[in-house]
């Protein structure tokens, strides 16, 4: 384990080694360019470089192609020359075949152990991005989390937030909690409702639940020091592209919050890839962007490094763009001028390099080619190189069903995600109350129908008066009292039981 990891060289004209120093890498990174130009390789070089050197990863597989990384390459493989001419070409004397470890990891429990947290843990503000909801939805349903916690109500999935919805929709309840939290529309209940009706359709229904993803499992270690790569499967999850971003933004604010400061140590604990990078950023509130900027910045202190994958560096805002100290460049497409001011603006990111343009070599990189800046020694960019990425060792392609089946058969985490389990929450505790308050009302209605029974059964026994059969004056009032009693201690029981009333 060394202390750099090859990127790749610049051929038999220039054969400068481009590395990425490990004690720089967690100034996180940029992997940009256009669809088909090798992005996706340069990024399974790079976990495979930061698994050797003992550091877990963390990325997701959009196409299905990163599967590939837990089989080692084969001689037989049809690309099997030009990975070796390449190899020799930069210069790569250790080049070999090897697999990488692996974890599968699936939201839908379909290609690899499932992926859940609780509502609770998601929290009010990734949640409104999730649902797309206004910002005045936003606050009700803040107002609903405040209320679940006051009174003791855990929100683990779906059916809590929406057991809670409907009994803060009941006017009693509602009135009270808005006077107590702030204004609660009955509008925005049934908006935030239809939402989770949507969620519900894009499968989100199955991220939520227990037991709940552990941070510590993403970054385990083999026996021999390498890091594992954990591969979310994404290849059903990126067509639900507000779920995928929001589940990778809260992955990364959790790493934030749980991760203990560290300074700038000789290696990451953790590298996270955010593919199609774009998705985050997509008609995001300020109030969210200002929290990407806020991790982004910060979670470098916590030894993680980011790198985002994207196809051109514009998708990214400039507050994040300027925290990206390590660059890889692929090839961009200038055929209308926002391609060409994208193009502009790429090359003036770069250190320059006299040797060459740097805007016109971005159009003319071939695949499996890039432009490479690091940070060096100091924390400063290197000057950018004409780079051909190093071929990996693992497997180009997807693995197959049999051989990612076998690697989950021999997952450290086998078993321990991979039954759900419901314990008692909102849904439970609220649904109990209903049917308490449900039973009560029925013991008072027999009450009051026994009752009822009783003065008629005294009315018919009564002797008969020659006079009007009218009650008297204290006959009426001894009866409406009953009634008032009767009706108000009905309202305190089942608010009692509802929860409205304030213990």
């Amino acid at each position: 384990m060394g202390e750099s990891i090859f990127i790749g060289g610049g051929g038999a004209e220039q054969n400068e080694a481009q590395v990425l120093l490990l004690n720089r890498a967690n100034r996180h990174g940029l992997v940009a360019g256009a669809t088909g130009t090798g992005k996706t390789v340069t990024l399974q070089i790079l976990a495979e470089g930061f698994s050797n050197a003992g550091v877990p990863v963390f990325c997701a597989d959009v196409k299905g192609d990163l599967s590939g990384i837990c089989v080692s390459g084969s001689h037989e493989h049809k690309l099997h020359p030009k990975l070796i001419s390449r190899a020799e070409k930069i210069g790569f004397d250790d080049y070999d075949y090897a697999a990488t470890p692996a974890v599968f990891w699936d939201v839908f429990g379909e290609k690899g152990h499932p992926v859940r947290t609780t509502i609770s843990d998601m929290g009010p503000l990734l949640l409104s991005r999730l649902m797309d909801l206004s910002e005045t939805q936003e606050g009700v349903l803040t107002v609903a989390f405040e209320y679940a916690d006051d009174e003791g109500m855990l929100l683990l999935d779906l059916k809590d937030l929406r057991k809670l919805l409907n009994h803060m929709g009941d006017k009693e309840v509602r009135d009270e909690i808005s006077r107590e939290y702030g204004n609660v529309a009955t509008a925005s209940l049934g908006a935030i409702q239809r939402r989770l009706l949507v969620l519900e359709r894009e499968g989100a229904e199955q991220f939520f639940g227990e037991p709940a993803l552990k941070l510590q499992d993403f970054m385990r270690t083999t026996r021999d020091g390498r890091g594992f790569v954990n591969v979310l499967d994404s290849t059903t999850l990126i067509n639900s592209p507000r779920l995928y971003s929001t589940f990778l933004l809260w992955l990364l604010s959790q790493l934030f919050e749980e991760l203990p400061e560290v300074g700038d140590p000789d290696k990451p604990k953790m590298v996270f890839f955010f593919d199609e990078a774009h998705l985050l950023f997509n008609d995001a509130p300020r109030a969210l962007l200002e929290k990407i900027e806020q991790v982004v910045r910060l979670i470098r202190s916590k030894g993680v490094g980011v790198f985002f994958v994207t196809q051109n560096p514009r998708d990214l805002p400039d507050s994040v763009l300027a925290q990206l100290g390590n660059r890889i460049q692929h090839a961009l497409r200038a055929y209308t001028p926002a391609e060409r001011k994208g193009v502009k603006a790429a090359a003036q990111s770069f250190r320059e390099n006299e040797a060459f343009d740097t805007e016109d070599v971005i159009t003319d990189l071939g695949v499996g080619e890039a432009l490479v800046s690091t940070l060096d020694a100091k924390g400063a960019p290197g000057i950018v190189q004409r780079t051909l990425i190093r071929p990996p060792s693992s497997r180009l392609g997807p693995a197959t069903e049999a051989e990612r089946k076998a690697e989950m058969e021999n997952s450290p985490v086998l078993g321990l995600y991979d039954e759900a389990i419901d314990r008692e929450s909102a849904y439970e505790i609220l649904l109990e109350r209903e049917e308490e308050a449900a039973e009560a009302a029925e013991r008072l209605a027999k009450e009051e129908e026994r009752a009822r029974k009783e003065m008629e059964r005294k009315k018919a026994n009564a002797p008969r008066r020659r006079r009007s059969s009218r009650m008297t004056p204290t006959e009426r009032a001894v009866n409406t009292a009953t009634r008032t009693i009767a009706r108000d201690l009905t309202k305190y029981v089942l608010r009692g039981i509802f929860g409205g009333r304030r213990r």
